[in-house]
């Protein structure tokens, strides 16, 4: 059931859809003149695809004997609504008409879903390094083996992204999310046929599937959020969205020392409980692709706010989804975040990685302990995270916010090495509580900043190059990382990670915040608008996009 959308004040009254028939233009034309070019004929159109109007800024401004000037790349153009046949008035002198936008209950229901499967997928990921030394000794295999199990989902990643978001862009939400859970649930199959000391191949194919699910996973939560949440909670879903993915690490910490003890001298037994976790979570992704296929739609029935009506509006048909690369790879802010994204999550995925032998380094015979460092790591980063998203659907301050948590971040890993081999266990569970607060926090901080910076580029392109740049980063930075742990120790690997999470807060302090999509939802329309296909491929009927006379006034 939908409601109307209380934040912006959007929706109209049943019964009474937006007239339709007005043209952005630019806002000082005089109104009689361009009414008269219009009825002549000009056709009314909507913004459309990377741009590009229907009816080009030329075509308009020749009719009006203005001179053809196209716009700047980030130039904003001030817009107002004209009549376009003879005897309307113009819109707003009787009352505002705007988009239809409205919040659809079901909403709740695609995140939770989400949410979920990507906990599973996100536990598979981490479940074999927590206990690397127990795998280590089933499969006969080097630490080396054991730290490709999660590197895969890193390498799988980089080159699947591209056709991954090409898939999202062009066939839409519910086929890739479909991709993600399906996958998923394959992979964890697979792994139960592989406990047995000989089948490490096995366990490791299962892997794969598993690191090609997630390539369909990174990148919807800021497409989720965008596509079924309002203005003023879009943040907070992206954060909760990408909250699942981290309980699902969180729960991968904690529940495989407890599953699969330490019984290296009972092979059987240590075969029986390795098969017990394996089930488990075949069965839980099972459950979870099912209520995939029956709930998870591709997009509500009105869009919930402006900004994603001004989009779903567009001319889907023409979307070059090329293009849209490029003008991602020629946004200098966005190439920035882009860096600083990749090294701040690559850090994390190393230390997470790694943790497990850092921690039985220094306290030998702590593997439940170690996992419990890495829960207490999470959690507080999940915690992070919600107060995060909570703070920049409040404030909107994404450039303030992004640099203070990437500083912070960087001072507790600071910390965090410096108190490693004290003695004191617990002074490792409070430093490590402190990093994760501030480095799991920073995710969906970049996400929600990459959607605001490239606005109207797909969400699901921008969120997808950001996820290559980490797993890349992961690899190299968990690849170096352990070899200077191995040839060095841990306060080596970690002072590495310090120097670069260093030249990350420099260069997150020279982006430039240029906050598009909050400055459409607010009301001060953007002249570089182009189509993404979020809607299904038979939901592709035209329609028109107005603009508010509170949108008109405030411009």
């Amino acid at each position: 059931m939908a409601r109307p959308d209380d934040e912006e004040g959007a929706a109209v009254a049943a019964g009474h859809p937006p007239a339709k028939g007005y043209l952005l233009v630019p806002g000082d034309a005089p109104a009689d003149k361009v009414s008269a070019e219009l009825q002549n004929g000009l056709k009314a159109g909507c913004l459309a695809l990377n741009g590009v109007p229907r009816d080009s800024p030329a075509a308009v401004l020749g009719a009006l004997g203005r001179p053809q000037s196209p716009p700047g790349p980030e130039e904003e153009t001030q817009v107002r609504l004209l009549p376009a046949g003879p005897g309307e008035k113009t819109p707003g002198a009787e009352g505002a008409q705007v988009a239809r936008t409205a919040l659809s209950a079901r909403r709740f229901v695609v995140l939770l879903i989400f949410s979920l499967y990507s906990l599973v997928n996100a536990f598979q990921w981490i479940q074999y390094s927590i206990i690397s030394n127990i795998f280590e000794g089933f499969y006969s295999v080097s630490s080396l083996h054991i730290d490709w199990l999660s590197m895969v989902y890193m390498l799988a990643y980089v080159p699947l992204i591209f056709p991954a978001t090409w898939l999202l862009d062009t066939r839409g939400l519910r086929v890739t999310a479909l991709l993600g859970s399906g996958l998923n649930c394959l992979g964890a199959w697979v792994k139960c046929c592989s406990v047995q000391q000989h089948l490490f191949w096995v366990t490791m194919l299962g892997q794969c599937l598993c690191s090609v699910a997630q390539v369909f996973i990174l990148g919807l939560p800021s497409r989720i959020a965008s596509v079924w949440f309002g203005p003023k909670e879009v943040s907070t879903a992206c954060a909760t969205a990408v909250l699942g993915n981290q309980l699902g690490t969180a729960v991968g910490f904690l529940l495989p020392p407890v599953l699969v003890p330490n019984t290296q001298n009972n092979t059987d037994l240590l075969a029986c409980n390795i098969s017990t976790m394996f089930y488990g979570t075949s069965a839980v992704a099972t459950l979870l692709f099912i209520l995939t296929v029956i709930a998870f739609k591709e997009k509500p029935r009105y869009p919930p706010s402006q900004a994603q009506a001004a989009i779903q509006d567009s001319s889907p048909e023409k979307y070059s989804y090329k293009k849209s690369i490029r003008n991602l790879f020629k946004n200098i802010p966005f190439v920035l975040l882009l860096i600083t994204y990749g090294i701040m999550t690559g850090a994390f995925y190393s230390v997470s990685t790694l943790l497990n032998q850092m921690i039985l380094t220094y306290y030998e015979g702590e593997e439940v302990n170690a996992g419990r460092i890495g829960l207490t790591l999470v959690v507080a980063g999940m915690v992070g995270s919600i107060l995060c998203g909570l703070w920049l659907d409040y404030t909107k301050t994404y450039k303030q916010t992004t640099l203070t948590v990437y500083i912070l971040s960087f001072v507790g890993m600071v910390i965090f090495t410096c108190t490693l081999d004290l003695g004191y266990i617990i002074i490792v569970f409070i430093t490590g509580g402190v990093l994760g607060f501030f480095m799991t926090g920073y995710l969906p901080l970049g996400f929600e900043f990459a959607v605001e910076i490239t606005y109207p580029e797909s969400e699901g392109t921008s969120s997808g190059l950001l996820n290559a740049a980490a797993q890349t980063f992961g690899i190299l930075f968990t690849l170096v990382q352990g070899m200077l742990t191995s040839n060095y120790g841990p306060k080596a690997g970690n002072i590495f990670l310090c120097v670069w999470m260093f030249i990350g807060s420099i260069l997150t302090a020279l982006i430039k915040s240029d906050l598009r999509r909050h400055n459409i939802n607010i009301g001060i329309a953007n002249g570089d608008i182009k189509a993404v296909p979020v809607d299904s491929p038979t939901d592709q009927e035209s329609k028109t996009i107005m603009m508010s006379k509170s949108s008109e006034s405030a411009i």
